[in-house]
């Protein structure tokens, strides 16, 4: 027999069985009472939703608000064609929306680490998740004149994002542990490059059934309030640390500054924030401008005519996104799966692999710009590879991140390392790589050419980027088991109950000592 926490009892349970109440708490089966009385139909119902909020009913949800998450971002980057068209922007206004989202996400990223450490989690996502979605639906109906007021827009659906993109890998990190959290977080990762494509598919699907770009901001909103809603009914707000075995005896740092410090010295999270920040320099400017740059490459090629009417081209769009899609998939698994066989080699095997992965992406992201003038396949080919190897590390960087940071410090940890990864990365680099585009277009004259060249040579400086990304990996192999052995002493520490004071009479009195 099963009893609910207002004392009524649950059709279909054994007396050995238990429920977890509304508050997440587990309730110790109870033996028949008379004062037991049978469940009305909203307790029922009301018990029914408990049984949903599995460990992994949270996860495919918070992966799935995550999808939606990276979904909106680059929903923008689908119809940017029809963005510069629409309000007469050079390439390095184009690329200002996306500085002036990470700009705002990143600034309020330590915010919400700071919060998520300390407060209810699921509420702060389910809020975050519900204004960055209005934000958007609202952002569609800003006219041609007010362009300052549309990039404004961005950076307010930044700030809702970061909040989601900041707390909700570390409720996974609080059901999980091991390799099954390893496994999860890959699924909550893979949102990232598969939001990513279906942005730009959902971008360009709605832009073209509708013969109007404003309409691909209209969709994912309803979507993300769905969400929104989901969280607060089936994800459970787990306690701190508790798949660690450490609920109910660790307390958050009382101090902000503590957590800072002590992330500052640990050279395995410092190592691998830096190298995310060489990959999200990578993946924010092409996010933004490889579509364009391929367009320009079949202007050159003449298979294309240049963008003057009222709805551009999709094409690229749409092939970038099912290719970025279909990689984020193959990355985040084989990224997993090679990480778990080369732990049976090397205790060094998660970053040892990231290392390696980006800088074979770097070879590959060269050659795009090798073949793109002649073969637009030749550059999908390319793009395809050089994706997939940079997806292999997402997952594991934030495995890492578990591995060495104790779980009180985790949200603070995670958003930081999204403020610092965004900060020297994708915060300016659209922008950067658009400046440098204009700039070489002003040396020369204006052409077709020169606009696919230009942005070619801008875009170059990409895999550099990612070669000196690789070797930040290659020094967070260094400190790697350190800086975990380091971890797993301070839990132990945790763990380990207080002193306490015990009389002891003496000849001279009462002594209190510490044992």
């Amino acid at each position: 027999m099963c009893v609910e926490s207002d004392g009524c009892e649950i059709e279909g349970c054994s007396s050995s069985d238990e429920v977890r109440t509304l508050s997440g708490s587990m309730s110790p089966s109870l033996k028949p009472s008379p004062d037991l009385h049978p469940c009305k139909p909203g307790q029922k119902f009301r018990a029914a939703l408990l049984k949903c909020r599995s460990p992994a009913a949270a996860a495919g949800i918070l992966s799935f608000g995550n999808v939606l998450n990276y979904m909106d971002r680059y929903t923008v980057a689908g119809v940017l064609l029809d963005i510069q068209r629409h309000y007469e922007v050079s390439d390095s206004g184009a690329g200002l929306l996306q500085t002036v989202f990470i700009c705002s996400f990143m600034v309020a990223a330590p915010i919400f680490g700071y919060l998520g450490d300390r407060f209810n989690r699921k509420v702060i996502l389910s809020c975050g998740i519900f204004f960055w979605s209005v934000v958007t639906l609202l952002s569609s109906f800003i006219s041609k004149e007010h362009y300052w007021l549309f990039v404004l827009s961005r950076g307010l659906v930044g700030i809702g994002e970061s909040s989601y993109s900041s707390i909700s890998p570390t409720i996974i990190g609080d059901l999980y542990t091991n390799n099954s959290r390893t496994m999860m977080l890959s699924v909550f990762y893979l949102a990232i490059p598969l939001g990513s494509g279906l942005g730009y598919i959902l971008g360009s699907g709605a832009k073209d059934a509708a013969e109007d770009w404003h309409f691909a901001l209209r969709v994912s909103p309803f979507l993300g309030i769905t969400v929104s809603a989901l969280i607060l009914v089936f994800v459970p707000e787990p306690k701190r640390g508790s798949a660690d075995h450490m609920e109910g005896r660790i307390k958050a740092s009382p101090s902000w500054i503590s957590d800072m410090k002590a992330l500052a010295k640990n050279r395995s999270y410092v190592f691998s924030s830096l190298a995310s920040a060489a990959v999200s320099f990578a993946t924010g400017a092409f996010g933004m401008l490889i579509p364009i740059y391929l367009f320009r490459a079949q202007v050159v090629q003449k298979e294309v005519e240049a963008c003057t009417k009222k709805v551009c081209s999709s094409k690229d769009s749409l092939i970038f996104g099912a290719i970025t899609c279909v990689t984020g998939l193959l990355g985040v698994v084989i990224g997993a799966a090679t990480t778990r066989f080369c732990r049976r080699k090397t205790e060094r095997a998660d970053p040892l692999v990231c290392a390696v992965s980006m800088l074979g992406s770097a070879i590959f992201i060269c050659l795009i710009f090798v073949v793109a003038k002649n073969s637009i396949v030749g550059a999908y080919v390319c793009i395809f590879i050089g994706e997939t190897l940079l997806f292999l590390n997402w997952a594991i960087t934030a495995d890492i991140l578990m591995f060495v940071v104790i779980p009180t410090r985790r949200a603070t940890a995670v958003a930081f390392q999204s403020f610092t990864s965004h900060l020297l990365g994708d915060a300016g680099s659209p922008y950067l790589i658009g400046r440098i585009s204009d700039e070489i277009q002003k040396s020369y004259a204006s052409s077709e050419l020169w606009k696919f060249l230009s942005l070619g040579y801008a875009l170059m400086l990409c895999p550099f980027i990612i070669v000196l990304g690789g070797m930040f990996f290659l020094a967070t192999a260094l400190f790697f088991l350190d800086d975990r052995e380091k971890a797993e002493q301070l839990k132990k520490l945790m763990l380990e109950p207080p002193p306490s004071s015990v009389k002891v009479i003496s000849k001279r009195g009462p002594i209190c000592t510490d044992v």
